[in-house]
């Protein structure tokens, strides 16, 4: 007689969906939790006049304040009727037609950050919904988790995004309190390191932080991050007010060395064309985007300058010079001081759009106040 064994299905998450560090727009960091659907057809439309869906930002993801106050008789998340009457399902098949991928924040806690119905003990149905939507992205947040185990929580919600069959782009909110980086790649395609970022350069408030403190925390991580499975340093300020032209220009650079995800979160419908140059130049993109899937790191800091490098495909590299003073930084490279490069490049500044020589010959530029300059590599045959 040939008995059957029933065997348990494999828990997993979607794999190849972030072979790249993801690109799109939230609507977080300008907005907060005052959001409507009108207020995201406005970006998406504007996203496609500036350029930035043709430069490869494709998700929009609808952050915290989408859901009503409570679930439904039936225990399921609604969109607040007011804001959203159109329902999510008539809102993503939209993004989708517009060529966009639909993203959706919800919290592995009992309630969200901004105190709407969070996931815990809704997993599965909740991941059911979001299929019935079409949703391409999942936000997953860390508020009022009580006493939760962070990675056991968050492989729950991997598992029920698989059960419901529909591939969704996982992203851990969990702001690196419990070293996301060490577990996350078998759960998610990313992961936050850090708590959440701030328009300033430098500053630490209680809840968030500037972009240069987090760029410090991302030291020694660069290990841990690959194709499919990003460390997230949290999303772009670029173009949000407490931040100069030349720290927007900084940050972008940076967050491309680090191969982390691109998340614009400034309001696209009003920004400057200086700031849509910068969200939308294609050779700095480029860099974040490069197939080799390799995390940047901080090659040298000395006083009032440093140097991050990322290793590109072909043997190519990116090497940024950033002046963190409050004043002009004069530089002259020598070249065979930068171990990294083992024979002769061409260099391309990456901002300038321009080639600008060759290792053979050493390198002086001025780099104004917080600002960067960002070289490409590439070696001469």
């Amino acid at each position: 007689m040939l008995i059957m064994l029933a065997l348990p299905v494999r828990s997993q998450k979607f794999e190849n969906l972030a072979l790249v560090p993801p690109m799109g727009w939230n609507s977080w960091n300008t907005f907060e939790t005052h959001i409507d659907e009108n207020l995201i057809k406005e970006i998406v439309e504007a996203l496609i006049e500036s350029g930035m869906q043709a430069a490869g930002y494709q998700y929009i993801v609808i952050d915290d304040g989408w859901e009503a106050m409570d679930r439904d008789s039936l225990g399921n998340l609604v969109p607040d009727p007011d804001r959203f009457p159109g329902g999510m399902k008539t809102l993503g098949d939209y993004l989708h037609n517009r060529g966009f991928k639909f993203g959706i924040h919800n919290c592995a806690g009992n309630t969200t950050c901004s105190g709407y119905p969070g996931g815990r003990g809704h997993e599965f149905q909740d991941a059911r919904i979001y299929a019935s939507w079409s949703v391409d992205y999942l936000k997953y947040d860390w508020c009022d988790h009580g006493t939760a185990d962070a990675k056991e929580t968050y492989k729950t919600m991997r598992d029920a995004l698989y059960a419901a069959g529909r591939p969704v782009v996982f992203s851990l909110c969990e702001w690196g309190n419990n070293r996301p980086w060490e577990w996350g790649e078998e759960i998610g395609h990313l992961w936050r390191t850090t708590g959440d970022v701030t328009d300033c350069y430098n500053c630490q408030e209680v809840y968030s932080m500037g972009w240069k403190y987090i760029l410090a925390s991302q030291i020694g991580l660069e290990e841990y991050a690959g194709p499919d499975g990003w460390n997230d340093p949290d999303m772009l300020e670029v173009g949000n007010p407490g931040l100069s032209l030349a720290e927007s220009r900084a940050m972008f650079s940076l967050w491309s060395i680090l191969a982390a995800p691109l998340m614009a979160g400034n309001d696209i419908r009003s920004m400057s064309e200086d700031i849509r140059d910068i969200l939308t130049n294609k050779e700095v993109i480029a860099i974040d985007q490069d197939p080799l899937g390799k995390q940047g790191y901080q090659f040298m800091v000395q006083r009032g300058k440093e140097i991050w490098v990322k290793a590109l495909s072909n043997n190519a590299w990116a090497v940024c010079f950033f002046n963190t003073g409050d004043n002009d930084l004069n530089l002259r490279i020598h070249w065979s001081h930068l171990s990294f490069l083992k024979s002769d490049y061409k260099i391309r500044d990456l901002w300038q759009k321009k080639d600008i020589g060759t290792t053979k010959t050493h390198f002086k530029v001025s780099i104004p106040s917080h600002d960067v300059i960002l070289l490409k590599m590439t070696p001469m045959k």
